[in-house]
């Protein structure tokens, strides 16, 4: 979701987890920090088949609302009796549909995790019949761009990078209190950094006369371990993705999610997945393939998947919104 996110009844507030200016893909925030451009919002669309007519009222899903821009182009398709129902962990987004979309009879907004999109449907009575569910992951503008998140050392912050901050373990927490090897193992295997050890032993090295309280700090460590790296990013990247990841338990979430999906769809309901890594894409192309594997010589062994496409981000969309630019989306349909 590097770009931010759209949605409308009365906003209710389980526990748990943009004003249209003329084209929906041209959004900005309420309070007007963001300039807000939801990725491959057509694609998107197309592939939810909200467009398509149906004789009955249907209900969708943006699991994923983030300031809303999946969501409002969603909600401008929907037929008399649609619903479209909206999670997000964050309660700054859960505010921004309060705002913006809370007067809507064809909107609901829920403070949920999507990693509990199983215990959610049921409390909703919505299993078995769902008829479009995004999944926009990963972090929105708006979190990205605002230093009090600390998602990004562009601008100094405090070191947390919690999607809900209410909830959980900051990123200053746990690097406090993390094992030398704890940390190694994150950076590796949510980072892909090369340099895990290195920064991991400077970490633990540095907290005791200088704990990590902000992200410019965390930033300089890093940069200042020597080692390989690429060229094309800054050396903190990686760190801070995995960090985040960890933090979050966002591909933990992103499994109880998946696995959830063939009881939450209606026959012929659709799933959109958006992911901007290959940590994510992995785990949504092989839940889709062995959702689609329980299909033999024509016989249904248990309630499956039917893969529809894979779709990247067009060239002219990219120049627009660079953040977009390694956005993967695929689409399944509920058989």
């Amino acid at each position: 979701m590097f770009p931010c996110n759209s949605p409308s009844s009365p906003v209710s507030a389980d526990h748990g987890s943009g004003h249209s200016i003329g084209r929906l893909d041209q959004l900005v925030q309420a309070d007007g920090m963001c300039f807000h451009r939801p990725v491959m919002l057509q694609e998107v669309l197309a592939g939810l088949a909200v467009n398509r007519g149906c004789a009955q009222s249907r209900v969708f899903v943006d699991a994923t609302y983030g300031r809303g821009g999946h969501a409002a182009g969603i909600l401008k398709a929907l037929q008399p009796g649609d619903v479209l129902h909206a999670l997000d962990r964050d309660p700054e987004a859960c505010d921004h549909a309060r705002r913006v979309y809370g007067s809507r009879r064809d909107f609901r907004m829920h403070h949920r995790n999507f990693a509990a999109l199983d215990v959610w449907a049921e409390e909703q009575e919505l299993q078995g019949k769902v008829n479009g569910l995004l999944l926009d992951l990963g972090i929105s503008s708006p979190q990205i761009d605002q230093p009090g998140r600390g998602f990004s050392f562009t601008n100094d912050g405090p070191l947390d990078m919690r999607m809900d901050p209410t909830a959980g373990e900051s990123a200053a927490q746990w690097l406090a209190r993390a094992e030398e090897g704890e940390i190694a193992d994150v950076l590796w295997r949510y980072g892909e950094e090369r340099n895990s050890r290195r920064i991991a032993r400077r970490i633990v090295g540095t907290r005791a006369t200088a704990p990590l309280r902000t992200t410019s700090q965390l930033a300089e460590l890093v940069a200042s371990v020597p080692g390989p790296r690429s060229r094309k990013i800054h050396p903190a990247t990686r760190t801070f993705q995995a960090i985040r990841l960890h933090v979050n338990r966002e591909l933990v979430a992103l499994e109880s999610a998946l696995a959830a999906v063939s009881d939450v769809l209606a026959p012929g309901g659709r799933l959109a997945v958006i992911s901007f890594h290959s940590l994510e894409d992995r785990i949504v192309k092989r839940y889709i393939r062995a959702q689609s594997d329980n299909v033999r010589n024509g016989e249904r062994l248990t309630p499956g998947l039917r893969r529809l496409e894979r779709r990247f981000p067009a060239v002219s969309e990219i120049q627009i919104n660079p953040r977009a630019r390694s956005a993967v989306l695929r689409v399944a349909e509920r058989i």
